[in-house]
């Protein structure tokens, strides 16, 4: 009798929101081990499960020599998202495990997250919210969307489905990109520039980069210096990418009026981080892409990718 196939999930809520998933799994003759600590697995913690696994469905854990020195049968690591910084891709190489991604399968969810978190800034919403429930009747005089320069740093699937939202609310669009795609800004009405010129001229400037070693801390003391006094500043993308101690400095300054935050340099985040004391900042947990639509594609996606390289098919969207 064949040995069932062990697929470790470091997600979350699988059994809950990628039922069908589980299921196709499953029904391959696969052992489904799911995270039962509703966030990301520390090294410690994945030491004693990784030992016989043949797969991963990864959310956002480290994964890299130290783990795959302990997990001698894993084959492959099928990310639950697009971006594959938490994942030492050249040791993946070197030990003969595949690394997958689903792109695309969470830009809606985050674009979406990303304009919410815009208007709250702009508006205050979190804290009238809790102004309210406590009995208060507190004023907030925000501003206004329409009108304003948006500015998108990166130019992929998430921005542009933030571009495409925003142009409802009447504002001009900016986007900056290393690799541009000219046609997409075109239809969108977005103008192409410079990162120095989004800075300088954004009322509104979005985090869209990925987390690369050339992108690390791009928001820093000397970047938030350039934007306009009494910007806001939105980040749905990584944490890595900006420096926390800048951007809280830019806060308490007053350089900023306000941002907007989703990763963060550390994960979890830890509750005495020092952001955590400025009323001008909104703060989430990582969860743009959770989304019930993003849990169901982005699922059934990592398991037939991981099914595929059990039955020795090379899979969609190899990173390596």
């Amino acid at each position: 009798m064949t040995q069932a196939k062990k697929v470790l999930v470091t997600a979350t809520n699988y059994s809950t929101l990628c039922a069908e998933a589980k299921q196709l799994l499953e029904s391959h003759g696969c052992e489904v081990i799911e995270n039962k600590l509703g966030r990301p697995h520390t090294f410690e913690e994945l030491k004693p499960l990784v030992g016989d696994i043949d797969a991963v469905v990864a959310g956002v854990d480290t994964w890299d020599e130290a783990v795959f020195q302990l997990a001698p049968k894993l084959k492959i690591i099928a990310r639950f998202g697009v971006g594959v910084d938490n994942i030492d891709l050249e040791k993946a190489k070197q030990y003969g495990i595949r690394v997958t991604n689903v792109p695309g399968g969470n830009a809606n969810a985050v674009a979406e997250l990303a304009v919410g978190l815009i208007l709250g800034a702009m508006r205050n919403i979190p804290g009238l919210h809790q102004s309210a429930r406590r009995g208060y009747w507190d004023r907030f005089v925000g501003a206004e969307l329409i009108g304003r320069k948006i500015g998108l740093l990166g130019f992929g699937n998430i921005a542009q489905m933030v571009a495409k939202k925003l142009q409802g609310f009447d504002v001009q669009l900016y986007a900056y990109d290393k690799y541009p795609n000219v046609e997409k800004a075109k239809a969108l009405h977005v103008t192409l520039t410079s990162y120095e010129e989004i800075l300088r001229e954004s009322d509104v400037v979005s985090m869209h980069l990925p987390s690369l070693k050339e992108t690390h801390h791009f928001m820093n003391r000397e970047t938030f210096g350039m934007m306009k006094d009494g910007s806001y500043f939105v980040n749905t993308a990584r944490g890595a990418v900006v420096s926390e101690e800048a951007l809280a400095e830019a806060l308490k300054s007053g350089k900023l009026a306000g941002a907007a935050i989703d990763v963060y340099e550390q994960e979890p985040v830890s509750d005495d981080n020092p952001l955590f004391q400025l009323p001008n900042l909104i703060t989430t947990p990582h969860t743009a892409a959770e989304t019930y639509e993003t849990y169901h594609k982005v699922s059934l996606t990592t398991a037939q990718a991981i099914l595929d390289v059990f039955q020795n098919k090379v899979p969609e969207n190899i990173v390596v």
